[in-house]
C-alpha cells in the first residue's frame, strides 16, 4: 500500500514538472513571435520611409534644412519685432568669435574683382592688389631714414621732392608688374570688326553666332557641298 502512494506521488511529480516545462517553452515561443512581428512591423515601416526618401528630389535634405533655417529666422525676428529690438543687432549679439573670424577667412578668400563695373572700381581693385604685393624692406628704410634725418618725416619747410632715387629691385619690379598688364591686356577678348564684304547667310544676330560656330566645328566637313550649292551642280 505505502509502495503505491510512492509510486503516485512520483508519478504526479513528473506531470507538474512536465506541465511546468511546456508552459516554460509556450511562453519563450510566444515572446519569440511577439519580437519576430514587432521586428517584421519596423522593418516594414523603414522600407516605407526609405521608399519615400528614395522618391524626394536629390537636394530636398538641402532645402528642408534652408526651409527650416528661414522659419527660425522669421520667428526670431518676429519675436525681436515684439519686444521693440533691433533684429541684426541680437544676431550680432549670438554670434562667437570663432563663426566671425571662419566667416572674415571666408571673405578674404573670394575674389572681389567681379568685372569691370567702372575705372574707379578697377583702379581700386589694381590698388588692393599691388599693396598686397609689397613686401617691407626694414634695411633699406633704416638706410634712407638716416639719410634724411629730420627730413624723413617732412614738414611744410622739407625740400626732399626729387631726391629720391629708386633701387634696381624696385625699378626690375615694376617693369615685370607692367609686362604682366600688358600681357593681361593683350588676352581680353574685343569685339570683331564688320566684314561688309562677307557673305550675308543670317537673318538676325543670334542667328550669325550659330552659323559661325556650326562652321567651326564642321566646316571642314561640309565646304564641298556648300561649294556645289553655290555652283548649282549638287546632285
Amino acid at each position: 500500500m505505502a509502495s503505491c502512494v510512492e509510486e503516485s506521488a512520483t508519478a504526479t511529480g513528473e506531470e507538474d514538472a512536465g506541465t511546468s516545462q511546456r508552459e516554460a517553452r509556450l511562453r519563450k515561443f510566444r515572446e519569440l513571435h511577439f519580437k519576430r512581428n514587432e521586428a517584421r512591423k519596423l522593418n516594414h515601416q523603414e522600407v516605407v520611409e526609405e521608399d519615400k526618401r528614395l522618391k524626394l528630389p536629390s537636394n530636398w535634405e538641402a532645402k528642408k534644412a534652408r526651409l527650416e533655417w528661414e522659419l527660425a529666422e522669421d520667428e526670431k525676428k518676429k519675436e525681436c519685432a515684439d519686444k521693440g529690438e533691433d533684429y541684426n543687432r541680437v544676431k550680432l549679439l549670438e554670434i562667437t568669435a570663432e563663426d566671425a573670424e571662419r566667416w572674415e577667412r571666408k571673405k578674404k578668400k573670394k575674389n572681389p574683382d567681379t568685372g569691370f563695373a567702372g575705372y574707379a572700381e578697377a583702379q581700386f581693385r589694381q590698388y588692393q592688389r599691388l599693396t598686397k604685393q609689397i613686401r617691407p624692406d626694414m634695411e633699406s628704410y633704416e638706410k634712407q631714414r638716416e639719410d634724411c634725418g629730420e627730413d624723413f618725416h617732412p614738414t611744410s619747410n622739407s625740400l626732399i621732392h626729387g631726391t629720391h632715387v629708386p633701387t634696381k629691385l624696385g625699378i626690375d619690379r615694376m617693369v615685370e608688374d607692367v609686362e604682366k598688364q600688358i600681357e593681361k591686356r593683350a588676352k581680353y577678348s574685343r569685339r570683331r570688326a564688320y566684314n561688309d564684304d562677307a557673305d550675308i547667310d543670317y537673318i538676325n544676330e543670334r542667328n550669325a553666332k550659330f552659323n559661325k560656330k556650326a562652321e567651326r566645328f564642321y566646316g571642314k566637313y561640309t565646304a564641298e557641298i556648300k561649294q556645289n550649292l553655290e555652283r548649282g551642280t549638287a546632285v
